[in-house]
């Protein structure tokens, strides 16, 4: 199954694609990679608050793992009091466009926010999505707690 098979996909608003603005705007800004070249930030997020607030962060690459545009944006939310999260968007650098979340992202996602919509390249376009459909047999955290 694909995203754009799931449920809850649909194309993107204009609200998106806002979001998606601000996550490359974010990443045009500040990446340290030249085109073609390896960096430690390639990646730009940004998340949407129920209040209307956008929250961007970059990766931060390194060889052990490191964190990832998403996560470093989750974070950023919550530092500014943000606690319900309506969607989310990673942007690569040198207008590589859109990118879909890795599998620890949408592990994270669908334990923490499984609601958020999560905007993904489509076959035909852009495409939002729920978060809790990316990973339809998701580990589950809260069972395994004693």
């Amino acid at each position: 199954m694909t995203a754009f098979e799931l449920a809850s996909a649909r194309p993107v608003s204009e609200g998106e694609l806002e979001l998606v603005e601000a996550a490359r705007s974010t990443i045009d800004a500040t990446t340290d990679a030249g085109p073609d070249e390896d960096g430690i930030h390639t990646v730009g997020a940004a998340v949407r608050a129920a209040d209307g607030r956008v929250h961007v962060g970059v990766n931060l690459h390194h060889f052990t793992g490191g964190p990832c545009a998403e996560l470093v944006a989750l974070g950023s939310a919550r530092a500014a009091g943000a606690l319900e999260l309506t969607h989310i968007v990673a942007v690569a650098n040198h207008g590589r466009g859109v990118m879909s979340p890795c599998g620890r992202d949408r592990q994270v996602l669908a334990d923490h926010y499984p609601d958020i919509r999560v905007i993904l390249p489509g076959p035909d376009g852009l495409i939002s999505v729920v978060a809790r459909e990316l990973l339809p047999l998701a580990y589950d955290h809260a069972s395994a707690q004693a």
